[in-house]
């Protein structure tokens, strides 16, 4: 459908592409993964023809539509959500004006015989008749359905824009693409800002999709419930597997392992045959033989192994200074912006030492709490912060707000004070950038860049409590699981916002949800809360109460679920090796039946013999039509 063909992109001196190829077919779901700043997000600017390439090309079909969403993007002001939603339909719009332009000519002129008002009647026919052909006259209850959908209500239709949080406005970007109907969508972080019940509608309307889908996430949960094909970007290269995310990890390390095993294999008959010529390259008596050994080593298809693409942070956050017993401690706590009272009388408190998230759908308060927390907002009621309590504040859109003229290193000598000034090159090194990168200013930087400079600034000096707004936005899931380990292994207190199921689960113990207007505490972990508030399909939670249970079993009993799934996959084989036999079988039974058949047909060939023959074949072909009817429905049900 879409054929990347041949695609190069230098960055500076090295391949982002190196000649990369590939098809996107009509209902691929494909995810491209690969670690920050390996060229996923310029991959689909090349695609989109925001950026161009250094070699190949990217083809379409004829009358081909692709609707983009960037990672960042800057949203228009001044208009309403109804305004921005009928945006799209650009073609409709500026019909209607000119309609509007022509009823108010027809109302105000009195020449009704003249040509130009013929003119004007024929005008006004022919854009009523493309309006009725593009569907022009539904576009307002299109639009209105697609937007209550995606749960604003018909009060906010009227309300600007410029009102409603980061994640309402990335949902209006999401209907006006919904509204578009492209045949192919280029979805880059569309879940970053979004609430889990967000998530939850974004993947519904994917999978019943009808274009095809390629996107970039690096939350895993999404990935596995959206996509049926993963495309890895590393090192300039790309590697194509048709599954899921997570399926596609098992796929990548049993490949490799495979390519080792066989490299391993290939470089001690190498050896062997190396060590043969030598040893009696001088002996006229194995000359014969030694000939033969040097053309078989020539003929030998060498077997490369890729390199494979082990970067990633490392690190650990200091040592918490001794707090009190109580971290954070609210009574009363409430926040009004005019009329508008985002929440009201919120009571808790923080242990020193306790991991706690804040969960709930944008808008609901989350972030203004944070704020009240680190003192950048004024409120009402009383909001203590613990003895001896020192905090470091990570904002929703810190990486957003660095300053983009200065350098990566220029950004961490700024903030650093002190001894860890002497040790800023090292500590860049444990966030992936080397001594190129750290002289590389902001503006360059991918978003997933950004963000680890923006997390670098919070191991400049040793803190009790750590406030986490939407830390792992941007990050790539091999970044986002070094965050989380070195977020498990803190010893000191931590709050958190954010939306990704995976990143919470096991990370947090103890929620606080935020809902019409009020702070309610859930103790539990993410996919309790989720079950709780039925968000997450059944599937999903029946997937994660496995995970859980193998988590909590004995030693032999995670040995016995090894065995079942390797059982399972030798199931799996052979099924489908049965499947494929009976296929064969039936062809060649259906072949020799229609061969029959001719010859029953000829008197001179017809026998009583063929006859008995012909009933014996059919019988075998109808059971194995039956056969094989039930080996495809058990290899669906094995692959569920």
């Amino acid at each position: 459908m879409v054929g990347i063909n041949e695609l190069t992109v230098n960055f500076g001196e090295r391949y982002l592409f190196n000649k990369i190829s590939f098809l996107i077919n009509k209902q691929d779901r494909i995810g491209l993964v690969g670690k920050n700043g390996a060229g996923k997000s310029t991959l689909l600017k090349v695609i989109v023809g925001e950026n161009q390439s250094d070699g190949g090309n990217v083809s379409f079909p004829a009358d081909f539509t692709v609707g983009y969403l960037p990672q960042d993007m800057d949203f228009v002001h001044g208009k309403t959500v109804l305004e921005e939603g009928k945006s799209v339909f650009k073609e409709v719009l500026d019909i209607n004006e000119k309609i509007d332009a022509i009823n108010h000519q027809l109302a105000t002129r009195e020449d009704y015989e003249s040509d130009s008002y013929m003119d004007l009647l024929n005008h006004l026919n022919d854009y009523n008749e493309r309006l009725q052909l593009i569907g022009g006259f539904n576009v307002d209850a299109d639009v209105e359905m697609i937007l209550k959908g995606l749960g604003f209500t018909p009060e906010d239709f009227n309300r600007l824009t410029d009102e409603f949080s980061g994640g309402w406005r990335m949902r209006i970007e999401l209907a006006k693409i919904l509204l578009t109907r492209s045949d192919l969508l280029l979805l880059d972080e569309p879940t970053n800002h979004l609430d889990i019940e967000s998530i939850q509608w974004l993947e519904d309307f994917l999978k019943t999709y009808s274009g095809a889908v390629v996107l970039i996430s690096h939350d895993k949960a999404f990935l596995d419930n959206v996509t049926n094909r993963t495309i890895e970007i590393s090192l300039g290269k790309i590697y194509d597997y048709k599954t899921y995310y997570s399926n596609y990890l098992k796929q990548r390390q049993e490949r490799r392992e495979l390519e080792m095993a066989a490299y391993t294999n290939q470089q001690k008959q190498i050896a062997d045959t190396e060590k043969f010529i030598e040893r009696f390259r001088s002996k006229a008596s194995k000359a014969v033989q030694v000939q033969s050994r040097i053309k078989q080593l020539d003929k030998i298809d060498r077997i490369e192994i890729e390199e494979e693409d082990t970067a990633a942070m490392r690190f650990s956050f200091p040592p918490a200074p001794r707090s009190g017993r109580v971290a954070v401690e609210a009574h009363g706590v409430g926040k009004a912006y005019g009329e508008n009272q985002v929440f009201s009388d919120a009571n808790f408190y923080i242990e020193r030492g306790k991991k706690v998230a804040f969960v709930g759908k944008n808008g609901e308060g989350k972030t203004t709490m944070t704020k009240i927390i680190v003192g950048e907002l004024e409120h009402e009621g009383e909001l203590k912060i613990g003895h001896n309590v020192d905090m470091a504040y990570f904002a929703q859109n810190q990486a957003e707000e660095l300053d983009k003229e200065k350098t990566v290193f220029e950004t961490i000598d700024a903030a650093a004070h002190g001894e860890i000034r002497k040790n800023i090159r090292g500590l860049l090194g444990s966030f992936m950038f080397g001594s190129e990168e750290i002289d590389k200013k902001i503006k360059v930087l991918s978003g997933g860049e950004r963000a680890r400079v923006a997390l670098c600034l919070l191991l400049l000096e040793p803190v009790n409590l750590l406030v986490l707004d939407e830390p792992t936005n941007h990050l790539d899931i091999r970044s986002k699981e070094v965050l989380k380990q070195a977020l498990m292994n803190y010893d000191g207190t931590l709050l958190v916002i954010s939306h990704d199921r995976d990143f919470l689960d096991g990370l947090v113990d103890e929620m606080y949800e935020f809902t019409n207007g009020r702070v309610k505490q859930f103790l539990g972990g993410v996919y309790d809360f989720l079950k709780t508030k039925k968000v997450d399909t059944i599937r999903e939670f029946e997937h994660k109460e496995k995970e859980v249970e193998k988590k909590d079993k004995s030693t032999s009993e995670n040995k016995l679920s090894y065995e079942e799934r390797k059982q399972l996959d030798k199931d799996i084989r052979k099924t489908k090796n049965k499947v494929t036999n009976l296929e064969k079988e039936i062809a060649d039974m259906e072949s020799r039946v229609e061969e029959m058949n001719q010859k029953l047909l000829d008197p001179k060939q017809y026998t009583q013999e063929l006859m008995e023959e012909y009933g014996v074949v059919k019988k075998s072909l109808e059971k194995a039509m039956k056969d094989w009817e039930e080996c495809q429905e058990k290899l669906e049900q094995l692959q569920a």
